[in-house]
């Protein structure tokens, strides 16, 4: 690797399927840098980006956090369901059995 370069990865996962994109960009790069240099729209059918649904190591991050060596980009999908909805929702169907 380069002098004054890190090394990241961006994933994005789908029930059936998932991609990875290794990256090394300048120091300093961002998570916007990653999305741009990974092309995600791109290569995954209808993915639309959302700002709200980044995170690195599951953490949430803006577009403009600057990433560290090593690090991994995740790009999240939204949720089908609130959670707290079908905890209460499963709770209901496991009294009712």
């Amino acid at each position: 690797m380069a002098a004054g370069a890190v090394s990241v990865e961006v994933v994005y996962a789908l029930p059936a399927r998932c991609w990875r994109w290794p990256l090394v960009l300048p120091a300093g790069a961002t998570v916007a840098d990653a999305l741009a240099a990974a092309d995600v729209a791109a290569v995954v059918p209808g993915w639309v980006p959302d700002p709200a649904g980044l995170a690195v190591y599951g953490q949430p991050v803006a577009l403009e956090t600057p990433l560290r060596d090593g690090d991994r980009v995740e790009v999240l999908r939204p949720l089908l369901a609130d959670p707290k909805q079908a905890r209460r929702r499963r709770a209901r169907e496991a009294g009712n059995a």
